[in-house]
């Protein structure tokens, strides 16, 4: 019953993570800015772990907070919070839904090539599995490139037998959307790449501080701050935005917001805990799947040869990574000229 729990759960978590995505477009439409989203979401986010983080995790908690490790609670707020979230949410606004469910399907392979820089993880160029994490990877970014640059806008496909419309459209017009959808595809790879960083740095502060709903609480706290002084600073003042919804909606989208994505974080956390981050992750391209389906019932958007494709290589390279990277737990070596023996890898990778 708990593996069923465990493996029910996780997809139902993953199918809303892409409504979610759907749902956050159409906020955006409607003006909200996502600067805003950022500053109260996590707050919301913060009040709801709370109680779980003190309930599970105050016998872990350090006696004493070293420089150090508050450096390292700032760095992760600065850019697992501020940075990623923004940009993010102005992908979405941007290019499309789709595209930015698509995105963090690369993390496992920046994280093992940002690790094996790092010298956190082995590299052997010699081993099979490093070579193929190494080519995982690469077909992960090709399929991303591949959604990026042959789905096109969404618009583009709706209006293709549209003829007339095509001939009086200003040209301006076609090209200012192209240009936002490139932006936005850059602001989304950008954003993955951030969290890739601070998914390498947040491992190495767990040694030190192991507790992850404690760390989400305070993280969010201190991202929610940032975003908040960095609104200040670009737009003189937290606002809305220019939005035609009430603040009664707002504040309930906010909230609803913070309850549903802190809810499925700490399930995620216990899960990670039951059977490993690899059984997660194996999960995250139904989120991919359930945007694409969303938006294609509810927004009409066309799903197009190019975005079937760039899932299809995204899914095959995220595959190969965790596949590689589960492999190279156990590693054959010899011990005391005996035969070979299976022993743990003493540099455990991180997805694993």
């Amino acid at each position: 019953m708990e593996e069923l729990f465990i493996i029910s759960g996780n997809f139902l978590v993953q199918v809303t993570y892409g409504v979610y995505m759907v749902f956050l477009n159409g906020v955006f439409n409607a003006g909200v800015n996502p600067l805003f989203l950022v500053v109260f979401g996590n707050s919301v986010t913060a009040v709801v772990l709370l109680p779980f983080a003190l309930a599970f995790e105050k016998k872990k908690w350090p006696s004493r907070l070293s420089a150090t490790l508050l450096s390292h609670f700032l760095l992760l707020s600065l850019g697992g919070v501020t940075l990623f979230q923004a940009l993010m949410l102005v992908g979405i606004k941007k290019a499309s839904p789709d595209v930015a469910s698509a995105m963090p399907n690369l993390t496992p392979g920046l994280i093992f090539i940002i690790s094996a820089c790092l010298r956190f993880e082995k590299f052997d160029a010699c081993c099979w599995y490093s070579r193929a994490k190494i080519m995982g990877t690469l077909v992960c970014l090709a399929g991303v490139f591949t959604m990026c640059f042959l789905q096109g806008t969404s618009e583009t496909p709706r209006l293709a037998n549209n003829w007339s419309f095509l001939l009086a459209k200003p040209l301006t017009l076609d090209k200012a959307i192209n240009r936002d959808w490139v932006l936005g595809c850059f602001y989304l790879l950008a954003g993955v790449f951030i969290l890739s960083c601070t998914t390498v740095l947040q491992a190495a502060t767990m040694l030190k501080f192991p507790a992850p709903l404690s760390l989400v609480v305070i993280t969010s706290v201190m991202g929610s701050s940032l975003t908040a002084l960095l609104q200040l600073i670009t737009e003189g003042k937290i606002s809305v935005g220019p939005t035609t919804m009430s603040i009664t909606s707002i504040v309930a989208i906010v909230l609803l917001g913070g309850v549903v994505m802190g809810t499925c974080m700490a399930f995620q956390g216990w899960c990670i805990t039951k059977k490993g981050p690899v059984l997660v992750s194996i999960f995250c391209p139904i989120q991919t799947v359930s945007t694409v389906v969303v938006s294609a019932a509810l927004l009409g958007q066309i799903i197009s040869l190019g975005s079937l494709a760039g899932i299809v290589l995204m899914f095959a390279g995220l595959y190969i990574v965790l596949w590689a990277k589960k492999n190279e737990t156990f590693s054959m070596l010899y011990v005391d000229a005996e035969p070979e023996v299976l022993v743990e890898d003493v540099e455990k990778p991180l997805l694993s």
